[in-house]
């Protein structure tokens, strides 16, 4: 029996793959394959079976941040600058479905017609994304985000260029400082790499939080709690969103509540909480330009059932600044930091500091003040 058939053989009793079934189907081919012939197989056994088969090369290089795979079989990689690139790889229809199917299971989702999607996150940390014809065109498209690495810090990201040693010390002061703050861009340009990297400063002393709805902050700190999303089953029951673990997140006694990306109705408790006393609670939030930010607010409140002006009001207490990061040619970096001001009929973004050119603007002021001083 070939080793296909042994591993199909095991799923069909019931018998999931893992490194130990993994090891033996290699094994039971010694006879023909020899010693260093059944290291090769177990190896190329392990990406097929438990890994990310063909994708799985394009992991061992640092700089690839996601892996995509689009419907008519060709792969793209990421690397953070300059654009997704075309890689030499092309999967057949039939492959690349087999690897979503494989993936989502090993995600602990199902994956088939009558669920013809999922958001899961795969044992090694990577964050996935898959969806089936005929909901997009040609055959399965994939989408792997690269786990950030823990433990960077300010520094870490400092030194990878992501800004200047002022800019270093701003975000610092924001922490130390206990404000409340977004950090917001476009998608992949570092959101949540730099919210990881300031929740790093908050003192040891403090109790994080964190909710999301797929778990993607790797915060290097000794004291995190983590709330993570559900999906419903296939029959549409059991989902948990982040409405419901916001609300959970409040009664565990957070000294910084978290919510990875503020995206729909959670919103509204986002801000009734940071409004009642939880100081320096942070998320991500996907806006083109800083000025965006106040509007998004309102279009999310909106998801929430919330009037404009309850949107603004409530923002304009319980959100202080505003960190934002693009990506361009030398890759990702801080742009700007602002800070919100109340006019006395709505809320808007002041630039305090532009991070690219060091202009300081209306905002300084304002910044100086929260922080405590001058930076």
């Amino acid at each position: 029996m070939s080793q296909e058939a042994l591993i199909a053989d095991r799923i069909r009793r019931g018998q999931g793959p893992d490194p130990a079934a993994v090891a033996d189907v290699a094994i039971a081919d010694v006879a023909r394959l020899g010693e260093r012939g059944v290291e090769m197989a177990r190896t190329l056994l392990a990406s097929e079976v438990l890994g990310l088969g063909p994708l799985e090369a394009f992991l061992t290089d640092p700089d690839v941040t996601d892996v995509l795979v689009n419907g008519d079989g060709s792969v793209w990689l990421d690397r953070g600058c300059g654009g997704v690139e075309r890689a030499e790889l092309v999967l057949a229809p039939s492959a690349a479905r087999r690897l979503a199917v494989r993936l989502a299971g090993l995600a602990g989702r199902r994956l088939d017609e009558s669920q013809a999607w999922v958001d899961g996150l795969l044992p090694n940390g990577l964050r996935l994304h898959a969806i089936l014809p005929p909901l997009v065109d040609g055959g399965a498209h994939v989408s792997l985000r690269v786990p950030r690495a823990g433990g960077v810090g300010l520094s870490g990201l400092r030194e990878r260029g992501m800004f200047d040693a002022v800019v270093e010390e701003l975000l610092r002061a924001l922490v130390r400082a206990r404000c409340s703050f977004v950090v917001s861009g476009g998608t992949g340009c570092g959101k949540t790499t730099l919210l990881a990297a300031m929740l790093a400063e908050v003192p040891v002393v403090e109790r994080i939080v964190v909710v999301e709805d797929v778990r993607e902050l790797a915060v290097s700190h000794p004291h995190v709690v983590r709330l993570q999303g559900r999906g419903p089953n296939v029959e549409g029951q059991g989902g948990v969103g982040l409405v419901d673990l916001v609300r959970q997140a409040l009664r565990m006694r957070p000294d910084r509540l978290v919510v990875g990306e503020v995206r729909g109705a959670e919103v509204r408790e986002m801000l009734a909480a940071l409004n009642t006393g939880h100081e320096g609670g942070c998320g991500t939030l996907h806006a083109n330009a800083p000025a965006d930010v106040p509007r998004r607010f309102d279009a999310l409140g909106a998801l929430a059932g919330m009037p404009r002006d309850a949107v603004q009001t409530q923002l304009s207490s319980a959100v202080q600044a505003v960190v934002h990061v693009d990506r361009g040619a030398r890759g990702r970096r801080v742009a700007a930091v602002s800070v919100i001001r109340w006019t006395g009929a709505e809320v808007t973004c002041d630039l305090a500091l532009d991070a690219e050119s060091g202009t300081r603007g209306p905002g300084w002021a304002r910044l100086t003040t929260l922080t405590g001083g001058p930076v």
